[in-house]
């Protein structure tokens, strides 16, 4: 018989490999428990002192159905696709796919970017839901600490919601409303939301300082000169982040573009729309007065 750390593939074992391998069946649960194997689903164990997270369990489902895919919000979480707080999308398993809606993602099968994006945002409940999902994926950004290109384009998403599938002529209305400059899914509901009110900024323009020094704010009302930011959750969090914004800050009211700066959390924008248009409203009119 062989050691039960020697079958097991990325920390998890299958109970049908240990008994291909010899082992009886009460001999195997004795030591599975006497070793401390963590138990991850019926016929799944993982490896003593491994935690038994969601890709873990995703790993040993996988390897029990060697035909499961991971599809929308699992599949969000592999691409790294942000999705907004609360979006109550399925994590199932998806099976009878085509082979090119297919891929490998960080050890798991999983639908494709641009078919995941079109699952998610056939699924998603609003048109925020649906947009954020959209314009992460189409973005470069950090997402989970990790920087990643855009995963997929938007004649790809269009092309996937061209199938006739539940939800699709939304979702279809939806995509126009989408912008690959924006960088969290803060700033893709406040796009949103001053559209609403009839506030159509530029996103992520390129500027200048006086010195040379790019930068590009959220948005920008070009000819009064108001740059509007919107700090995500993230904001701060490390004494030098704190000092990299405040610098930053002063950069931007020094390029000749910017008269004006707003600044929005994104607990405002989430919870305060109306109050954030209100604001940008007011200063565009006394910056024009």
């Amino acid at each position: 018989m062989y050691e039960l750390a020697i079958l097991a593939r990325g920390g998890v074992l299958l109970t049908v490999w240990a008994l291909a391998a010899g082992w009886p069946p009460g001999r195997l649960a004795a030591r599975l428990r006497r070793d401390g194997w963590q138990r991850i689903c019926r016929g799944a164990w993982a490896v003593p002192g491994k935690e038994t997270d969601w890709r873990v369990r995703e790993t040993a489902l996988q390897l029990l159905r060697p035909g499961r895919v991971c599809g929308h919000g699992t599949a969000a979480r592999l691409h790294r696709i942000e999705l907004l707080a609360g979006t109550r999308v399925p994590s199932a398993s998806r099976a009878s796919l085509p082979p090119e809606d297919v891929c490998l993602r960080r050890g798991l099968r999983v639908t494709t970017a641009a078919r995941t994006v079109a699952d998610l945002i056939r699924a998603c409940g609003n048109r925020e839901e649906a947009v954020v999902a959209a314009d992460s994926a189409l973005s470069d950004r950090v997402v989970e600490g990790v920087r990643r290109g855009p995963l997929v384009r938007y004649e790809e998403l269009a092309a996937q919601l061209a199938v006739r599938r539940p939800g699709a002529p939304r979702a279809r209305a939806w995509l126009p409303l989408t912008n690959p400059a924006a960088g969290s899914p803060a700033e893709t509901v406040a796009r949103l939301r001053m559209a609403d009110a009839a506030l159509f900024p530029e996103c992520q323009p390129p500027l200048r300082t006086p010195g040379g020094r790019p930068l590009r704010p959220d948005f920008l009302f070009r000819a009064e000169g108001l740059a509007v930011e919107v700090e995500g959750y993230a904001y701060h969090g490390t004494r030098r982040a704190h000092e990299r914004d405040v610098a930053r800050f002063n950069a931007l009211q020094s390029c000749p573009e910017i008269r004006r700066v707003l600044r929005f959390t994104a607990r405002e924008v989430f919870t305060r729309p109306d109050r954030m248009t209100t604001e940008i409203r007011a200063a565009l009119t006394g910056l024009t007065g």
